[in-house]
Formats: structure tokens, C-alpha cells, sequence
């Protein structure tokens, strides 16, 4: 039976806490990243354990079947091709396709999805340094910490952010730090863990430690 929109998002969701969070998953979890309410999400989440897609039992922890898991991974496929058509063919700054391919993903032309795959050549990675399963669910893996662990003196090279919202991203857009940049820590503020950080070959900034926290990097 053919899943809605709506289906597809919480096992997106379902599958995006889990990978984040490396937590538990809870109602209050998938209610807050969905924006709607926790009873809307027990209803839901009873539907999608009736089609076999989620483990859940009331109090317990939330989990994605394997059949679950392959719808999951294919929407992220599907997401992540389509941001990086965007931002790489259409000219769409990387702050301005997280909708778009919201609408995008729910496409369902798997022939589309593999000739838009191999147009792209492949990527590993999308615009915002996510990276891209491929078509069996396979995740590229990579050796990657958070600016906001690196020592005075170290440096990293960003190669993708950990909230990938437009406000953030707009900032980042501001500081001219972008996938690829390098970042050099000179100096940290106790206080508050601010970081005094090169970017690029430009003059240093201030960043805080909520920005550093975000950006993932590859030290150099």
C-alpha cells in the first residue's frame, strides 16, 4: 500500500532523531522536530506499526523496522539529490532548498531518482556536507569533530553543519564560511568557550560557541 506525504515524514523524522540524538526516540522527540502534537504523533505511530514500518509500544522506545529504514534512507537519497541539483544546476544558495526539496523527495519515479544520481555524477555529499546514501542505503562514512572541540593552534576544514535551518545558514553565508572553508582556532574566551577563529586566509572573527557547535570539520 502506497504511503502519504505525511507517512513518509515521520519515518524521515523517525530515522533523522535516531541519527542525530544516538538517544532513545520518544513521542516528545518526533512531536517537536514535526511541530505538532504529541497525540497527533501516537495516532500516527500506531498507523505505521500496523504496516509493519515502526516498533513501538506505549512508554517504550521507537524504532524503524527494516522495511521502515529503506523507506527512511530512500527519502534522504531523494532529498539530498535534489539540494544539490538545486544549489549545483539552478544557481539556489545552499540557505534556500531545505523546502524545496521537502516537496521534491515525495517524488515517486525511482528511474528520476537514478538518472538525477547519475547527472550529478554520484556526490557523496550534498551542498550542506550531508551525506548521501546510496541507492541500497549505504552512507559514506568519514572522520569528522566539531569545530567547538579544537584546540588553539588546530584548524579544520568545514565539511558540513549540524543545523542546516536558513537563519543559520544565512549567517554562515555572512561570515563567509561555507563547505571547504578553513577554520583556524587562535584563541578561546573561558568564559563562555568564544572562539577567536580564522577563516580562510581572511582576518579572524569572534564565534560562539552555539556556531562552533554546529560546524563539523575535517582538521587539517
Amino acid at each position: 500500500m502506497p504511503l502519504t506525504q505525511t507517512e513518509e515524514n515521520y519515518l524521515k523524522a523517525i530515522f533523522t532523531i535516531a541519527d542525530r540524538d544516538d538517544l532513545p526516540i520518544r513521542t516528545n522527540d518526533i512531536a517537536k522536530l514535526l511541530s505538532t502534537k504529541a497525540s497527533s504523533v501516537t495516532d500516527m505511530l500506531k498507523k505505521l506499526a500496523e504496516k509493519k514500518l515502526i516498533h513501538y509500544e506505549r512508554y517504550k522506545p521507537i524504532t524503524l523496522s527494516e522495511s521502515g529504514t529503506e523507506v527512511a534512507t530512500h527519502l534522504i537519497r531523494k532529498h539530498r539529490l535534489w539540494e544539490t541539483f538545486l544549489v549545483e544546476n539552478l544557481g539556489f544558495n545552499w540557505s534556500e532548498v531545505h523546502h524545496i526539496a521537502e516537496q521534491l523527495e515525495h517524488i515517486k519515479a525511482p528511474e528520476l531518482v537514478q538518472r538525477l544520481a547519475d547527472y550529478l555524477d554520484n556526490p557523496l555529499y550534498d551542498p550542506h556536507g550531508d551525506p548521501i546514501p546510496d541507492a541500497s542505503g549505504h552512507f559514506p562514512q568519514r572522520e569528522q569533530v566539531l569545530l567547538g572541540t579544537l584546540k588553539p593552534g588546530e584548524c579544520g576544514r568545514l565539511c558540513s553543519v549540524v543545523e542546516d535551518d536558513a537563519s543559520f545558514l544565512e549567517v554562515l553565508n555572512m561570515l563567509e564560511i561555507k563547505i571547504g572553508t578553513l577554520l583556524e582556532i587562535e584563541g578561546i574566551i573561558s568564559f563562555d568557550d568564544t572562539m577567536q577563529v580564522k577563516i580562510g586566509h581572511k582576518q579572524s572573527k569572534i564565534l560562539s560557541n552555539k556556531i562552533c557547535n554546529n560546524l563539523f570539520v575535517i582538521q587539517a
